[in-house]
C-alpha cells in the first residue's frame, strides 16, 4: 500500500530504529530495511528486505499482506538474487558472508541496493567482512548508505569506514548501535577521517540526486518514535 507521494524528485528516509528504515519514493512506494515484524507508523511498506544474522533483522511470518517480501540469503547455502521494479523503485542485492555458530555461512548477507529517481541507497546489513574488489564493483557507487556501527557484531569502525570511503558516498547514516557511547566514537572517528556530521532533531531525511551534501556527510538520524 503505497503512501502519499512526495515532491518532485525527493526521497523520505524516516529511521525507525535498530537496522530499519523507511524508504519513500517519489510515487509513494515504500520499502521497509531489516523488516522484523515491524516498519514503524504509516502504512503497510510495498516492499520489506530481510538479513538473518539475528531475529533482530527478520522475521519468519512477515505481515502476508506486503507484496515483496525479499530475504537476504537463499535456501541450503544458495545465494540469493533479487532484481525487480516496483513502482518507481529498482531493489537490488549483493550478497556477503556472515559468521555464525557453525563458522562461517556463505551468503548469509545481502546488501540492498535502492535506486530511486537516480539515486542509488544502500542498505550493508549485517557486514561482517570487508568487500571484495568484485563486490565493491557489484555494489557500484552509493549516494547514501546506512552503516552498521556496533563495532563487534559486524566490524570494527576503523574496518567498516574503509569500506564507507571505497563506497563514496555524499552520505553515510549510522544504524545497529547499543549505546550512545558506542555512537559518540563512531561520530568522533569519521570527524578525525574528515566527514562532517550532522545531528538533525528530526527523524526524517529527505534527499534528492540535487540536494546531496558537496562534501561526504555523517548524518546522525534519531530513532523515530511517533507517526
Amino acid at each position: 500500500m503505497a503512501t502519499e507521494p512526495a515532491s518532485d524528485y525527493t526521497v523520505e528516509i524516516r529511521y525507525v530504529g535498530h537496522s530499519t528504515f523507511r524508504i519513500t519514493a517519489p510515487d509513494g512506494t515504500t520499502i521497509a530495511t531489516d523488516y522484523a515484524g515491524s516498519a514503524g507508523s504509516g502504512p503497510r511498506p510495498d516492499i520489506v528486505t530481510m538479513n538473518h544474522a539475528h531475529s533482530s533483522h527478520w522475521t519468519a511470518f512477515p505481515d502476508p499482506a506486503i507484496p515483496h517480501v525479499l530475504r537476504g540469503w537463499g535456501s541450503a547455502g544458495a545465494r540469493a538474487e533479487h532484481l525487480l521494479t516496483v513502482g518507481e523503485v529498482l531493489v537490488r542485492n549483493v550478497a556477503t558472508d556472515i559468521r555464525s555458530h557453525v563458522g562461517i555461512e556463505e551468503h548469509g548477507n545481502s546488501i540492498f541496493i535502492f535506486e530511486i529517481q537516480g539515486l542509488c541507497i544502500g542498505h550493508l546489513g549485517h557486514l561482517h567482512q570487508p568487500l571484495s574488489d568484485a563486490q565493491f564493483a557489484e555494489v557500484g557507487r552509493l549516494d547514501v548508505v546506512f552503516v552498521p556501527i556496533d563495532g563487534t557484531y559486524t566490524m570494527n569502525h576503523t574496518a567498516m569506514m574503509e569500506v564507507v570511503s571505497r563506497l563514496r558516498a555524499s552520505i553515510a547514516i549510522p544504524m545497529h548501535w547499543f549505546s550512545n557511547y558506542t555512537l559518540a566514537d563512531f561520530v568522533a572517528r569519521t570527524r578525525q577521517d574528515g566527514l562532517h556530521v550532522e545531528m538533525p532533531a528530526e527523524a526524517v531525511l529527505k534527499v534528492s540526486l540535487n540536494t546531496l551534501p558537496d562534501l561526504p556527510t555523517l548524518i546522525v538520524l534519531p530513532r523515530h518514535t511517533g507517526r
